[in-house]
Order: structure tokens, then C-alpha cells, then sequence
């Protein structure tokens, strides 16, 4: 299987640029996440790999195959944030007459699949009648019946329950296991990211920073105290003046980064007198996303 080739690629819409010059290259069977706040370029990105987007400049290919081609959209399973499944059919229904849409589909895969995703007890019920973790994994099953090389989640659990979001992505494990499943992931919940194998940090349509989750931590995401006191405001300028990174999480609240959790120990050691309460944490993806793109709402 192909390795998915993004060589300088750019879209525009009139002035504004919305993907500005990416080039990446994805190895088959990898889990890659691109991570990015609202409006970085993510979704515009998959569009263009999907082929319902043309890129204005640069070059996607899958292998020899670009976009254009049956070829390519043949390797391709998609996951849009909405669906695309018609809510008056059951289950079976809605994936029986998607599965008849390929040259090569196979019914047991199609069985296996619904047994994987947990359907089976569902699959004669009407798509509308379902919950919203039933029905993304149905979405998903529709995306791979074809038995696709390349899988495109865009936000697939959006809005889902703890309990839906583990189910999915347990299910998706063991597929990309057993099929050496190419998966290129967009999500808010930043903590799906932590078992990526790679991870584009995407921000104002450019890659800002691509490596593993562990190396990203390293890099970006510092031990963190979060601090209590009887005078916030004094103990706030005095760890500042010491050089320290803070920041107020809450009107009672004070978070700081350090290095390492024994500097963390230090700093309760040398300030415990202000100290009234804390938590200590290692950092995390939520602190490698804020490091790169910052913390104002947009």
C-alpha cells in the first residue's frame, strides 16, 4: 500500500488563504492526528484530500494516484462530521445499499464489521431512531465496507459520551491492527490524539509543529502546579519575579509551569507559607495545543 504525499499544497477563497504551503508525507498503516483550533485549515485539508476540493496550488498524491482519479477516491474511506445516511432506513439497509455502491464489496466484511462496531443487536433499526454513538458507528462502518486503504475522520465524535468516544476508537484499534489501516484523524477532543503515531499541529493554514505525542510533551508541555492562596495577587508576582511562567485559571486558582516535577517540589517548598492547596500534574496535549496556537478564543 501507497504512502499519501501532500507536496506544497495551498488553497485560497478570493484573499483568503486557508491551507499555505503544507507538504507532508503519511507511511501506510500510520494514525496521524492534525490538531488545530477552529478555522486553521483541517478540515479544508481534508476536503482536498478527499477530492471535493481542488487544491489552487501544489500536489496530493496517494502513490501514483491523485484525487481525480476513481482510483483514488476507491482507497478512500471518508468520515464527515455530518452524515451522509438516509434516516428512514434500518442499519443493514442504509449499509447494504452503500456496500452495492463499490465494484468490490464482500458481505462477510461487511458482517465483520458490524460485528466489530457492535451493530449486529441494532442493525434493523431505523437510522433515525438511533444515538448519536449509534449512529457515528454506523457513519464509520459506511466508511469502510469498500475495504479502503486510507481512513478520514473529521471530528468523528463530536458531541459523543465518554463511553461512544472509547467503544469507537477500541473498534478502530483493532481494525488498524489487523488491517495495516492508514488513519488521519481531526478532532477537539485532544486527548484522542495521545495514541497517534504522528501529529500536525495546524494553525492559519500552515503546519506549526509535526511530531510524536511524546517528543510534542517534551517539547511544549511543562510540569504544571496549580496553587491556591490566601493572597493570589502576592504570590502571583512573586513566583513571576522568580521567573516563572503563570497563569490564572480561576479567580482562586493559579496555575504555573515548571520544568520537571521535582522543580515543581522545589516551588512548594520555597513558597509553602502562601501555599493553601495544590495539584501537580505532567502536561498533557490540551498543553502542547495552547503552547502552539495559543490561549484567546477565536
Amino acid at each position: 500500500m501507497p504512502d499519501l504525499i501532500l507536496d506544497n499544497v495551498t488553497k485560497k477563497f478570493q484573499q483568503t488563504i486557508a491551507v499555505n504551503h503544507v507538504s507532508l508525507t503519511i507511511p501506510t498503516g500510520q494514525f496521524v492526528a492534525f490538531l488545530g483550533p477552529n478555522g486553521a485549515g483541517k478540515s479544508t485539508t481534508i476536503s482536498m484530500l478527499t477530492g471535493l476540493l481542488a487544491p489552487t496550488s501544489g500536489r496530493i498524491q496517494l502513490g501514483k494516484l491523485i484525487p481525480q482519479q476513481v482510483a483514488y477516491r476507491e482507497q478512500l474511506g471518508v468520515v464527515f462530521q455530518n452524515s451522509v445516511l438516509d434516516p428512514k432506513l434500518t442499519v443493514q439497509q442504509n449499509l447494504t445499499l452503500r456496500a452495492a455502491l463499490y465494484r468490490h464489496h464482500e458481505t462477510a466484511w461487511l458482517e465483520h464489521l458490524m460485528t466489530l462496531f457492535a451493530l449486529i443487536p441494532i442493525r434493523h433499526q431505523r437510522y433515525d431512531t438511533l444515538s448519536g454513538g449509534q449512529r457515528r458507528r454506523v457513519d464509520i462502518v459506511r466508511a469502510l465496507v469498500h475495504r479502503p486503504t486510507l481512513l478520514l475522520l473529521d471530528e468523528p465524535t463530536t458531541g459523543l459520551d465518554l463511553q461512544s468516544r472509547t467503544a469507537i476508537w477500541t473498534a478502530l484499534a483493532t481494525l488498524r491492527n489487523r488491517e495495516k489501516l492508514t488513519v488521519i484523524l481531526t478532532t477537539h477532543y485532544l486527548e484522542e490524539a495521545e495514541t497517534a503515531d504522528w501529529v500536525y499541529v495546524i494553525d492559519h493554514g500552515c503546519v506549526v509543529a509535526s511530531d510524536t505525542v511524546t517528543a510534542l510533551k517534551q517539547h511544549y508541555a511543562h510540569y504544571q502546579l496549580t496553587l491556591q492562596s490566601p493572597d493570589l495577587p502576592q504570590l502571583t508576582y512573586d513566583l513571576q519575579r522568580a521567573g516563572y511562567t503563570t497563569r490564572l485559571t480561576t479567580t482562586a486558582t493559579l496555575q504555573v509551569s515548571v520544568n520537571n516535577a521535582q522543580q515543581g517540589i522545589d516551588v512548594l517548598h520555597a513558597y509553602q507559607h502562601q501555599i493553601s492547596n495544590f495539584e501537580g500534574r505532567n502536561g498533557d496535549m490540551n498543553d502542547v495545543f495552547l503552547a502552539l496556537t495559543g490561549k484567546d478564543v477565536r
